[in-house]
């Protein structure tokens, strides 16, 4: 259950981040980006989660998806 958990999150967070990002991924990629920006959401927001429940993950894998996507389009531009 947690892996299917972590792959609808990572979707949902994937599609708002590159939404916010004005950005048009692939299904894979769009959900690549938004477990990746999961783990780095959950790593940075682990105490706010704590504090405030599962609204704090995603927004958590929500900012975590867009710091990476931040970091993705820096690197292209090079």
């Amino acid at each position: 259950m947690g892996v299917l958990w972590l792959i609808i999150v990572g979707a949902a967070a994937g599609f708002l981040a590159t939404r916010f990002m004005n950005l048009r991924l692939g299904t894979l990629e769009t959900i690549g980006v938004g477990i990746g920006g999961a783990l780095i959401g959950g790593l940075i927001l682990r105490v706010l989660m704590a504090l405030t429940g599962a609204l704090a993950g995603l927004v958590g894998a929500v900012l975590g998806a867009i710091l990476l996507l931040w970091i993705i389009k820096a690197i292209q531009n090079r």
